[in-house]
């Protein structure tokens, strides 16, 4: 596939696509007329590279883990750090479960306490005054 196929496909921009390669991170082959071409798996690549950056991982952290995410084989090492950062982002997760929570339960009583709160009561409200 070309840098445009594998960029479009994934859902970013070639400019995306280059820095993966500088990072080490994506491969191509370069075309006689010096054109990238990527394999069938780039795509694939592409969005897990995606999904590791969403979770905060950096590009040298996501160097490291790409080996064994692919091919399945690990070492200690590469266990102890897979493992570190699925515990980070559950860490994530409770938090941020926690925040809407908090933000449920202030819409909820802002709500309560103060009927304009409601959008759907101030909307009747403007249509029966026209």
């Amino acid at each position: 596939m070309r840098i445009g196929d594998v960029a479009a496909a994934a859902g970013v921009s070639t400019r995306a696509l280059r820095y993966y390669e500088e990072q080490g991170l994506l491969t191509s082959e370069r075309s006689p007329s010096g054109q990238r071409h990527y394999g069938d798996d780039a795509v694939r690549r592409v969005r897990w590279i995606q999904a590791l950056y969403a979770a905060g991982l950096n590009s040298k952290a996501i160097t490291g883990l790409l080996p064994c995410v692919h091919t399945g084989v690990a070492t200690d090492e590469m266990i102890t750090h897979l493992a570190a950062e699925r515990d980070r982002i559950d860490a994530q997760i409770r938090d941020l479960t926690t925040t809407r929570e908090r933000l449920d339960g202030i819409i909820d009583a802002a709500r309560d306490r103060n009927p304009e709160c409601d959008l759907s009561a101030e909307a009747a409200t403007a249509g029966s005054a026209g």
